[in-house]
């Protein structure tokens, strides 16, 4: 991924915390028919000292193929995409001076990579389903639990997954949140964005604040 060095993110915790809060990762490997991805919600596990940037798992069909091209070994690519963001030239204070402004499109993404491994047990599937619905379901008024359902119907569904476990050993960020602005563009650009009332662009607009505060 190319990233100028204004927008490179090399600080761990944002980056975990950011694939925290958008868990929805594509899984990119290479296959023998070429290169597959996968669109797949994925929990992370603490980092450890044979994963320092934690333990990405999941599960898949077990109709799916992906699983099976994990017995190569090879590495895989897990690429995680936050908050998005339309900016409009018009948030430029050169626009008025100028017009010497074009559009552009911000965006944060997290990059994990890390070599897959199959974990068809129960016990690793049905913890893992556990610790992935608790996290979204914590969100919840009325927490949905696995428990809930008939344990039959859930021993159905454990017989038609597999496990995915990525101990993940890079991590590249691009937080492209408007770093090459001035303080006051940065501060047009946040309140345009917080005008639209979308919750994408509002969460662009704490980025947007957050990162060049930090910066300056």
């Amino acid at each position: 991924m190319y990233t100028p060095n204004h927008f490179n993110e090399t600080n761990i915790e944002t980056m975990l915390q950011l694939i925290q809060a958008y868990p929805l990762g594509g899984l990119i490997n290479v296959e023998q028919d070429g290169i597959n991805a996968n669109h797949i919600p994925f929990e992370l596990l603490a980092p450890t000292e044979d994963a320092p940037f934690g333990t990405l798992r999941a599960h898949v069909a077990r109709a799916n193929p992906v699983w099976k091209s994990s017995h190569s070994q090879l590495d895989a690519l897990v690429i995680f995409q936050g908050p998005q963001a339309y900016i409009t030239p018009s948030w430029y204070e050169e626009k008025k001076q100028t017009g010497k402004v074009v559009p552009t499109y911000n965006y944060a993404v997290v990059h994990a990579r890390g070599r897959m491994r199959v974990m068809d047990n129960p016990q690793w599937l049905l913890q893992h389903l556990q610790n992935l619905t608790d996290h979204q379901e914590s969100r919840q008024a009325a927490a949905w639990k696995l428990s809930d359902a008939p344990a039959d119907y859930i021993q159905k569904l454990l017989n038609a997954i597999v496990g995915i476990e990525i101990p993940v050993t890079a991590l590249h960020g691009k937080w492209k949140v408007s770093q090459n602005r001035t303080e006051q563009d940065h501060s047009n650009i946040a309140a345009g964005l917080r005008l639209r009332q979308d919750h994408s662009d509002s969460a662009m607009a704490s980025l947007v604040e957050q990162q060049n505060s930090i910066a300056a």
